[in-house]
């Protein structure tokens, strides 16, 4: 018999939290799509003239989780606000975000910290309500068991 394995987007949960924006709390509501990237590599390697390989291991765990939120969504209403008190509060503030995502059917959660948007979310308008992608940078960008 088959092993035979079942994936639903809806057991997803996450918080994303800030001291003084407050938290928002996800279970699928108005998220087209979410990924988890590590943005340092972790291997590079060195050729010398005779073809000779020195191999460095790299250090670095951050990495960005970039959320596409339906543009009518609540999300994208709360990430606008929280982008918006970012931009004009005092540097500290920036990287006081943290994201805790679950996937308990995957037996893992992801957790960010030192979390800031990369950027803006673009804006589309056309005849059909579109999805908002937010990339969101971590300084820490942990994959953990559940």
């Amino acid at each position: 018999m088959p092993d035979i394995s079942t994936y639903s987007f809806l057991d997803l949960t996450g918080n994303i939290v800030h001291p003084s924006v407050g938290a928002y709390t996800f279970t699928g509501q108005g998220i087209g799509e979410m990924t988890i990237a590590m943005a340092t590599d972790r291997t590079a390697h060195d050729v010398a003239a005779d073809g000779a390989v020195m191999v460095s291991k790299l250090a670095g765990e951050n990495g960005i989780i970039t959320i596409q939120a339906q543009q009518t969504s609540s999300l994208h209403n709360w990430l606008m606000n929280w982008y918006n008190y970012l931009y004009l509060a005092d540097t500290d503030e920036w990287t006081q975000t943290t994201i805790l995502i679950r996937a308990p059917k995957m037996g893992r959660s992801h957790v960010g910290i030192g979390v800031s948007p990369q950027k803006v979310g673009d804006t589309p308008y056309q005849a059909q309500g579109q999805r908002v992608t937010w990339p969101l940078m971590c300084a820490d960008l942990k994959t953990l068991p559940i």
